[in-house]
């Protein structure tokens, strides 16, 4: 019998029950093969030791470091979907929060113990650390959780077999925090829009198909996940190309596949002769699975683009890019929320998230309520914008509230900016300039940039020396091409190349070319893990993808939990009054 045991020491119940499944002279099982899910304290191997009668019965006794959950090969989550709540929210519960920051590192640590991964251990420190109040705890949370993972990977050293003895890579803790515009602004790669606008359960899709029959329509489910081909190939890339590609992919298969091809002649009226329909009948198995997991894409695609329209969400998004880049300021934000009264409470919620984001001063005193008003939201939505603001502490923008707030606004008043577009950048589509901050960090943290002061290390590492790039290739910092402000048309740019791969005859994506591609670049380079306390987003997840290939470096990315936009939103409106508001200003 195999199996499998939390090794959390408040679980000793399940320990018990397999030593009374396996004890005395009629044991349950003849053999027992035990794995243990992350390492095994001394209680519970001395426990199991103690019960002479179970010990020739255990075929194998070994600890498996798999607390963990995949996301998919770059990314994996804790499985605490109320770290936010715990961590952040009420901080008088130090059960709750000791137990929430414990059980994330050891997870976390599983993952270096079964990669042989030993990390420099770097974290976003807190600004504040002679400061009592609940605002700085908060900020110490990213700097606890790099303790109690370097304690455990620590002891691995000595532990675990063949266990590196000095560094092998770099792992960055950050919070959610660091960027809040991420989790709700609008991202419009394939992957993203399928999870922000269709009724999804985590990977699974549920479709419908004409029955053979005549009578109600069949319900199937689809994985929209990495053993597809065609969603690994289109999944980072933007809903508009995902949509040309999935077209070019079906108009290829039906000139390349027999199968096809004659099918499409029997639809203009030809004739099929006895060979053909044998030709048929040869390709149809391979052709059959094909066509239908190309026809599920062009659907799912055409989906999107129909909610795209019906939601205007062009308009809204362009938006909410244009004030990230500081092109957009209040006056179009009071436009917007006074010409489009039928848009969704979450869509004008979500806009002035980030319109807070980007002017918190707008939002201090009455004028909260005042925005409000003319959004007409409710007090509850505006809890959410209220716990975001307070939720970055120390690190939102505080400006005076001096400030006059009314619904006639200067044109002529200076705009603000969280995000400059990037330089070397390649042409890419509309809608398609926002970055998450992990990006600069990241990249900061690759060339040796990353502040010392703002994100300490727990194990120093050594300078970073620049690796000559590979003959023939061009380094990020050599490329040209500049952005030139905000695009005006859906087809603007041109896709950048990370984001594309070619196309096979058979219509499906390069699947090989993409895993080749990837072990290629772990082989160059020691790992990058980032981890971000209280959820990550879509974005997060593509930018690791798109630096491995930029960086030659795999990047992987690693949250308590993946979070899309209305899941994030209800998460902050959980965060209590009590915990949240302490020490903090109202509006």
């Amino acid at each position: 019998m195999l199996f499998i045991l939390s090794s959390h020491p408040k679980r000793t119940c399940s320990v018990v029950m397999f030593l009374s499944d396996m004890s005395g002279r009629e044991p349950l099982y003849k053999k027992a093969f035990v794995f243990f899910s992350s390492p095994v304290p001394k209680e519970f191997v001395n426990h199991i030791k103690c019960d002479t009668s179970v010990l020739p019965r255990i075929g194998a006794l070994r600890e498996m470091n798999l607390e963990y959950f995949p996301i998919d090969s770059q990314a994996f989550f804790t499985d605490q979907e109320r770290a936010l709540e715990d961590l952040f929210g009420d901080i008088e519960n130090s059960r709750k929060f000791d137990n929430c920051l414990n059980t994330m590192a050891t997870r976390i640590a599983t993952v270096f113990a079964s990669l042989k991964e030993f990390p420099f251990v770097r974290y976003r420190a807190s600004k504040a650390l002679d400061d009592p109040t609940e605002a700085s705890l908060r900020e110490l949370v990213p700097t606890k959780l790099a303790a109690a993972i370097w304690n455990c990977i620590s002891k691995y050293k000595t532990t675990i077999p063949n266990y590196p003895q000095s560094e092998t890579c770099e792992l960055l803790i950050l919070d959610r925090s660091i960027d809040q515009i991420a989790p709700v602004i609008h991202e419009w790669t394939y992957d993203a829009m399928c999870r922000d606008l269709l009724e999804m359960d985590g990977n699974k899709y549920t479709y419908e198909v004409s029955s053979k029959t005549g009578g109600a329509p069949d319900k199937r489910e689809a994985l929209l996940e990495d053993t597809d081909p065609v969603w690994l190939e289109l999944r980072h890339s933007h809903i508009a190309d995902a949509s040309e590609r999935l077209h070019e992919k079906m108009t290829n298969f039906v000139s390349k596949n027999k199968a096809a091809q004659i099918q499409q002649s029997a639809r203009d009226g030809g004739e099929i002769s006895t060979r053909d329909l044998q030709k048929m009948v040869q390709a149809l198995p391979q052709y059959t699975e094909q066509v239908e997991k190309i026809t599920l894409h062009v659907e799912i695609a055409g989906k999107v683009n129909k909610l795209i329209r019906e939601l205007g969400l062009r308009d809204l998004g362009q938006l909410e890019q244009d004030l990230v880049f500081g092109d957009a300021g209040a006056k179009d934000v009071i436009n917007y929320l006074r010409t489009n009264q039928n848009a969704s409470p979450e869509n004008k919620l979500r806009l002035l998230m980030i319109y807070a984001s980007v002017y918190p001063e707008k939002f201090e005193d009455d004028k909260a309520l005042k925005i409000m008003q003319l959004a007409k939201l409710s007090t509850e939505d505006m809890k959410v914008v209220k716990n975001m603001r307070l939720l970055a502490g120390s690190d939102s923008k505080k400006t005076s509230s001096a400030h006059s707030f009314s619904l006639k606004f200067n044109a002529q008043k200076t705009k603000q900016a969280t995000r400059k577009d990037r330089t070397g950048e390649e042409e890419t589509w509309q809608l398609f300039r926002f970055y998450p901050m992990i990006e600069e960090l990241i990249e900061n943290l690759c060339k040796g940039d990353l502040s010392k002061s703002e994100y300490s290390c727990m194990n120093e590492p050594p300078p970073v020396t620049e690796k000559p790039a590979p003959k023939g290739s061009q380094s990020a910092t050599s490329q040209t091409g500049q952005s030139t402000g905000g695009p005006k048309s859906m087809r603007s740019r041109r896709t950048a190349n990370w984001a594309r791969s070619s196309i096979s005859d058979d219509g499906y994506g390069s699947d090989s070319i993409l895993r080749a591609a990837t072990l290629d670049f772990k082989k160059m380079g020691q790992r990058v893990f980032v981890f971000i306390i209280g959820g990550a987003t879509r974005s997060e997840l593509r930018v690791c993808h798109k630096l491995t290939a930029k960086l030659r470096r795999e990047v992987v990315l690693g949250c308590s939990s993946l979070d899309d936009p209305p899941q994030y939103i209800t998460k902050l409106k959980l965060l209590t009054e009590r915990g949240i508001s302490v020490e903090a200003p109202r509006f």
